[in-house]
């Protein structure tokens, strides 16, 4: 596998802005599942949501802290964080964790898989139908109840590869 297929640019994969339908739906889907778990829609939990849709990256908890004060000065980083531990909870976003390193928010909770860059810690969606057609490994027999597979391919960005040839 060629480093520099992997690394190419393609903003597709950077991950885009939700589009307005499926916006729409996912603050929908926010007020259903704050209802059905007895929680109400804080304007702090939508705010936090609504910038993580209009994003167009894979968000830290501290970048979308600093988002959502440029709405809403007085907003604490503990409720941006208790809000984005409850959009995962409620299946609005999904946390992505790589060793060592912060986690990132993701707005698509579709299957797909990441290209992580081991010196920037960027993240871009990566899509590639080869890895959809892996088959999930039984994980009963270690008591385990699979979920979700995704891969996470990890290597060096373009960007990180251009400045080390400059240097």
């Amino acid at each position: 596998m060629s480093t520099e297929r992997i690394s190419q640019r393609n903003p597709a994969h950077l991950g885009a802005p939700v589009d307005a339908e499926a916006r729409q739906h996912r603050l929908e889907l926010l007020t259903d599942r704050s209802a059905a778990s007895g929680l109400p829609v804080t304007a702090q939990r939508r705010a936090v949501l609504e910038t993580i849709l209009d994003m167009n990256n894979h968000p830290s908890a501290d970048q979308v802290h600093a988002a959502v004060l440029a709405k809403m000065p007085e907003v604490s980083r503990a409720t941006v964080y208790r809000s984005l531990d409850t959009l995962v909870d409620f299946g609005l976003l999904v946390r992505l964790c790589h060793p060592g390193r912060v986690a990132r928010f993701d707005p698509r909770t579709s299957a797909h898989h990441h290209l992580i860059c081991l010196r920037c810690d960027a993240v871009r969606d990566f899509e590639d139908e080869r890895l959809n057609q892996i088959d999930p490994p039984d994980t009963s027999s270690h008591g385990f109840a699979l979920q979700d597979l995704r891969v996470q391919l990890r290597g060096v960005c373009s960007a990180c590869l251009e400045k080390e040839n400059t240097t």
